[in-house]
């Protein structure tokens, strides 16, 4: 028996915006639109009395916005929430605190919206609705604390294979649910942490800076949007630009590490890619390095995890447990090149055992 359609209400103040986005997803058979809705008030009951699968929100509505009605479905009625957001920098920091809100993963709206534009988002909303049927909702902030609380039981390491090589820069693989879960890691992580992180998140190319800026309010390390030629260096974590590969350079072996950004084409249909970023330390660092690959849709990062497990690298996925989509590091632990498999609260532990 096949499995049932997923059922989505869209809510957005524009009706063209409600047209052009039920189009798109009931050109897809797995899919099923059962209600619109044009502000938040009438979002609310709708989910109630419908009780979708996934809903599509956007973010700037009368009445009630997006936010708003984020929080009280989180609160009320649980149910994967895909945003809708604007390219601006303002639409960016609103989309961003609706990950932090619960919300699954969001689609960025084309500006201008007119229909080729719209269009062009179709196989990615169609993607990220399918798997939001799926997706493990993100604990509140309050349940991310104690977590955090918890992971002061640090669980066991392979010390020797810990110990085969120098560690001299860790690498990090996210995609769906990454911006949680980086903002947990990451402020779990000490300010004097002694060797620079690259970081790898799926996010376009107007949502890097302001995440960054996120990441760095929270952690006691310096976290900073990547530049061509920029030095990496303990305590500071880069964020690859989105629209851009991260590649890490080192004019010599034993010389200090610089970022490159590369404008090659996307890697299993995105950019910038973990795998990228991953190949580029293992041509740099061989094995001495330690690579992370968190929640996210796809298996972006396996390829580039085989490479440096080759070449002796320690390589941390997260468990399903904590994962919003299971796919990534799932990926990675199919293909025998993960060392060890932990919940994303006992990362930034294992992380700071392993540089030591």
């Amino acid at each position: 028996m096949s499995e049932s359609r997923v059922r989505v209400i869209i809510v957005d103040d524009s009706a063209l915006m409600r047209r052009m986005l039920g189009d798109i997803l009931s050109s897809e058979p797995r899919i099923e639109v059962i209600g619109t809705a044009k502000d938040g008030v009438d979002a609310i009951a709708k989910i109630k009395l419908l009780s979708p699968d996934v809903v599509t929100l956007d973010v700037e509505m009368p009445n009630k916005g997006g936010l708003e009605v984020l929080k009280e479905v989180m609160t009320n009625n649980p149910v994967p929430v895909i945003m809708v957001s604007s390219h601006t920098q303002e639409g960016a920091q609103v989309t961003l605190k609706a990950l932090t809100l619960g919300c699954v993963d969001f689609v960025a709206k084309p500006s201008g919206a007119i229909s080729t534009d719209i269009k062009d988002v179709a196989a990615e909303l169609i993607s990220k609705v399918l798997m939001a049927k799926h997706a493990k909702l993100r604990s509140t902030a309050k349940d991310a604390a104690r977590h955090s609380v918890a992971s002061t039981a640090q669980p066991p390491i392979n010390r020797a294979a810990a110990k085969t090589l120098k560690r001299e820069i860790v690498a990090i693989a996210a995609s769906t649910g990454g911006p949680m879960a980086l903002q947990q890691l990451m402020s779990g992580l000490p300010g004097n942490f002694p060797v620079p992180i690259v970081i790898t998140q799926h996010m376009p190319k107007d949502f890097t800076a302001s995440f960054a800026r996120r990441l760095d309010s929270v952690s006691a390390l310096t976290v900073v949007e990547g530049e061509e030629g920029m030095p990496l260096k303990p305590g500071v974590a880069v964020i690859a630009p989105g629209g851009s590969h991260l590649i890490v350079k080192r004019r010599n072996p034993g010389l200090s590490a610089f970022c490159g950004l590369s404008d090659a084409p996307p890697v299993l249909s995105v950019k910038p890619a973990a795998n990228i970023m991953f190949l580029s330390v293992a041509d740099e660092f061989g094995g001495n390095m330690v690579g992370v690959i968190l929640t996210g849709m796809g298996r972006d990062g396996t390829d580039g995890a085989v490479a440096l497990r080759a070449k002796g690298a320690y390589i941390i996925a997260e468990a399903q447990e904590t994962c919003v989509v299971y796919g990534m590091s799932r990926a990675a632990v199919e293909a025998g090149v993960v060392d060890e498999v932990l919940p994303l609260h006992d990362i930034a532990g294992a992380l700071v055992r392993c540089v030591k």
